[in-house]
């Protein structure tokens, strides 16, 4: 059994995509019908940059998106692989569930970019700069995660926002109750931890405004039916019926990335081939969370060309 995965934020840099672009029209088609969605040149800034404007959070989500999907394009149209039939499952990490889904066919390219453009730019009003941060840390379970945030908290908002490996889980939540677990790892028997350069405090309570709007925004454009299984963020479980895609996707803006859990629900169901598409971040992370399972990177035209031979 095989399992599509698709990354998420902070896999963004300059010149993304390019190279598919270049040498497919399939490509090619997926950056301009994105760029027509959102009414912006979109393109231009992952070829070009500048970085901080591609990191900013409503074009960073879009652009990781397409290029994703300009790989899956590639993947389908040249090299005559059909996803439904190749893929067991489905899933991506926090903005890349929107990712899986298009590539389901919950969503349509052109509904993706704009909901991911509206997503970015709620997450980024929910909370005023410079209020919120997360932090990754390093040689932590979530339960050593969890009891730093509780002891850093101090009545302001500090939890587990991506559960990530066995080895790595994020913290969101106030600026000040972050600092503070940053300096109380050690004392945890957590080996680092590191501020993330993110606008905001994803995942985390603190979202909710942001989760408001998606609810608004996922009431007028509802997934529709999804033609691979969708293996969910915040339930790390399996999930078809589109209902319930709506409502976890709402959640998933203030819940946790269970990561970890969804990559081993996944091994557990019977994956042994898992495909990022579009990155190289999750496939570490399922490497560190799950035994006896191959992981493969899909990034570039000779990644293509060699997954479709492979399959």
């Amino acid at each position: 059994m095989r399992a599509f995965v698709f990354p998420g934020q902070g896999s963004q840099k300059v010149g993304m995509g390019v190279e598919l672009a270049e040498a497919s029209a399939a490509a090619r088609e997926v950056f301009e019908e994105v760029d027509d969605a959102l009414g912006a040149k979109l393109s231009a800034i992952m070829r070009e940059g500048p970085d901080e404007t591609l990191t900013l959070t409503e074009n960073a989500q879009p652009a990781i998106m397409a290029n994703a999907i300009a790989v899956l394009r590639v993947l389908e149209k040249e090299g005559g692989i059909a996803l439904a039939a190749k893929a067991d499952f489905v899933a991506g990490h926090s903005l890349g569930e929107y990712t899986a889904l298009c590539a389901a066919g919950a969503f349509t390219l052109a509904d993706t970019a704009r909901l991911l453009r509206l997503r970015g730019r709620a997450m980024q009003a929910a909370v005023p700069v410079g209020l919120g941060a997360m932090a990754v840390l390093l040689g932590a379970d979530v339960a050593k995660a969890q009891a730093l945030a509780d002891a850093a908290a101090e009545n302001e908002v500090c939890t587990v926002a991506n559960d990530n490996d066995p080895t790595q889980v994020v913290i969101s939540g106030h600026r000040e109750a972050i600092e503070r677990a940053v300096g109380l790892v050690k004392e945890f028997g957590i080996k680092r931890g590191m501020l993330l350069p993110v606008s905001a405090p994803f995942h985390c309570p603190l979202m909710q405004p942001a989760a408001d709007a998606m609810a608004e925004a996922l009431g007028r454009t509802p997934p529709g039916g999804l033609r691979v299984p969708l293996v969910a963020n915040v339930i790390a479980a399996v999930v078809t019926d589109p209902g319930d895609v709506q409502r976890l996707l709402v959640e998933q803006v203030t819940g946790r990335v269970r990561w970890r859990e969804s990559a081993i629900a996944m091994r557990q169901a019977g994956v042994e081939q898992f495909v990022e598409l579009g990155g190289k971040v999750l496939g570490p992370m399922i490497t560190r969370s799950v035994e006896d399972a191959t992981v493969r990177s899909v990034a570039t035209m000779a990644d293509v060309e060699a997954l479709a031979k492979e399959l």
